[in-house]
């Protein structure tokens, strides 16, 4: 998978703390968010790049088999 790139954006904090609880009511991050209404944005626009990937989901990923093999968290035995 591609590294995602990174980006240091400054906002009003009235603008941040808004588009946390809006991100805390669609169980997303802030960071989600953002990705999520900038891809939006570009949709709207007819500017998405045909190359982008499509957004997780919401909420946390899903179990997979792999995950249900690995040690429960803490490493400890029970």
């Amino acid at each position: 998978m591609t590294e995602r790139k990174k980006i240091l954006l400054r906002l009003d904090p009235a603008v941040h703390d808004a588009l946390a609880r809006w991100a805390g009511d669609e169980l997303r991050s802030t960071n989600a968010q953002i990705e999520f209404l900038l891809r939006r944005a570009l949709a709207d626009a007819g500017r998405m790049p045909g190359s982008a990937r499509g957004m997780r989901g919401r909420g946390r990923p899903r179990r997979t088999t792999e995950d249900e093999n690995d040690p429960p968290p803490g490493g400890g035995e029970e």
